[in-house]
This record gives C-alpha cells, structure tokens and sequence, in this order.
C-alpha cells in the first residue's frame, strides 16, 4: 500500500498546535531562566570579588584557616550562597528552555522532524530508501 505523501489538513493543525504550545512553553522559561542567569551572574561576580580580596591579604598566610575566613565575611557568605544556589539547582534553571528544546529533538528525531531554540518546528526531507 503506497503513503501518502501529502499531510491532511488535521495533520496539519496538529503540528501546528503542537509548535504554538511549544513555543509557548520555552516563551515562558525565558523571564525566569534570565532572572536565575542575573543571580548566578551576581553571585559568581561577588564570590570573585570576595576571593580576590581573600588571597591579597597579607594576613591570610598568618593565620589559621577558619580565622581567615572569619576576617573576610563577605567572601565566605558569597561562596556560601553560590554553594547554596548550586545544591539547590541554579544550573539547571540557568538553561531550562535549552534542555527543554534538546528533549523535543530527540522524540521529534522520530518523526523526522526537529525544533529550534525558539520551539519553532523543522520539517525535515524524507529520507529516500
């Protein structure tokens, strides 16, 4: 029995709904993933910062360990929280909308099809066999 080649217009709709839904996902995983961005961003900047300040101190070698870091607070606290944020998941909410495309190219590599950063549908050529 030959295919056909020609999607129906039901076909058609669904990819469509599918793309729009889609796009709206990853559309909504923007805002927040740029906020997380801003934070690890601030944080890291801070953490530097802090280390920076730590490893100059001519009294760093003197001292023992704990008391140094007791005499920098504000590097201690940043690394802290930059810790904080990574057990708690930063690095996965930083690129949600990209792991969320790249599992969409893998199911829609099944179907001979992909998606781009967007959610936006690519068709690709049948294979010829």
């Amino acid at each position: 029995m030959k295919r056909n080649r020609i999607m129906s217009a039901e076909q058609t709709e669904d990819l469509k709904a599918f793309e729009r839904r889609l796009t709206e996902v990853i559309d909504k995983l923007q805002p927040t993933a740029r906020l997380w961005r801003m934070v690890l961003i601030v944080m890291s900047v801070c953490t530097a910062v802090g280390a920076w300040t730590w490893i100059w101190d001519p009294q760093t070698t003197q001292i023992p360990f704990a008391q140094s870091l007791l005499n920098h607070p504000f590097f201690t606290i940043s690394c802290i929280m930059l810790v904080m944020l990574f057990l708690c998941g930063i690095h996965k909410r930083v690129v949600s909308p990209s792991i969320i495309a790249s599992r969409c190219r893998q199911v829609l590599a099944d179907y001979n099809m992909s998606c781009d950063d967007t959610g936006k549908l690519i068709l690709k050529p049948r294979p010829t066999t």
